[in-house]
């Protein structure tokens, strides 16, 4: 999703606006994360960010700081706010046995 959310309207008040941009935002991702995955064991979504006040000047923040991202867009008085969202197929970390790590530390 490559998109230009508006951060103002005569009609709402700024912060219900923003928080339109932020469900909009938490729609797509769980739209995302329900797409089927051709190894669901091995893999998982993640999600390449891009956030600032026009395409140019983004910044590419993480996944997890995307919202906060948001609220300081929204700090400097921008008007428009640029958010780029890319899913991505990650593999999942390798997970060792509790058993061997056990026999390892004896």
């Amino acid at each position: 999703m490559k998109k230009i959310f508006k951060l103002t309207d005569e009609k709402k008040h700024e912060d219900r606006v923003l928080e339109s941009v932020k469900n909009d935002i938490r729609k797509y991702i769980k739209r995302e994360k329900k797409k089927k995955l051709a190894d669901a064991k091995m893999t998982y979504w993640d999600f390449d960010c891009k956030v600032g006040a026009t395409a140019e000047s983004a910044e590419v923040v993480e996944f997890e700081t995307l919202i906060k991202a948001l609220d300081a867009v929204k700090a400097t008085g921008a008007t428009e706010c640029y958010v780029e969202i890319l899913a991505k197929v990650v593999d999942k970390p390798v997970k060792e046995d509790l058993a061997s790590s056990e026999d390892e530390a004896e």
